[in-house]
């Protein structure tokens, strides 16, 4: 018979380590950070990058009250949103400047665990990087360190 019980993530045991990646110049990073973390969507939501290496971003979304929905819980669309910034410092990372245009193309978030009252800190990845588009993956987890999401996401690039 099946044990329905919650098992193990088997995700948990492989936690992104930043130090995998390279880093890039210290000015680079800030200047990817200060230009998104300035975007309006994302100072409104609360969004934070602390951390941009090469193909990699962590970012944070802050918990506050207005990110509930009904239920008491962090809405999904916050945590969405999160997960598509994280990628954007990500794919940035990789690049000499910034592209012409940059755009998500298709966007998959496999929601794992309800989030209440604590920070959610999503962390990006390049896949595989082409020419016009880019596969990134993304794991969110509570400041915690509970896994409560995994997305992927493919964005189109322009120059």
């Amino acid at each position: 018979m099946l044990d329905r019980r919650r098992a193990p993530s088997a995700r948990a045991d492989r936690l992104v380590d930043p130090q995998s990646f390279e880093p890039i110049p210290a000015e680079r990073a800030r200047e990817i950070a200060e230009r998104l973390d300035g975007e309006a969507f994302v100072r409104w939501l609360g969004l934070r990058f602390e951390e941009i290496r090469l193909g990699y971003a962590r970012l944070r979304l802050a918990h506050r009250a207005e990110l509930n929905q009904g239920g008491g819980v962090v809405h999904g669309g916050a945590i969405a949103s999160a997960i598509d910034t994280a990628v954007i410092g990500a794919i940035l990372s990789t690049l000499p400047e910034r592209p012409r245009l940059l755009a998500t193309i298709d966007l998959h978030v496999h929601f794992l665990d309800a989030v209440s009252d604590e920070d959610v800190v999503a962390e990006a990845r390049v896949r595989r990087q082409g020419k016009a588009v880019v596969f990134v993956e993304i794991d969110a987890r509570t400041a915690a360190g509970r896994e409560v999401a995994h997305g992927e996401v493919a964005c189109r690039i322009s120059q």
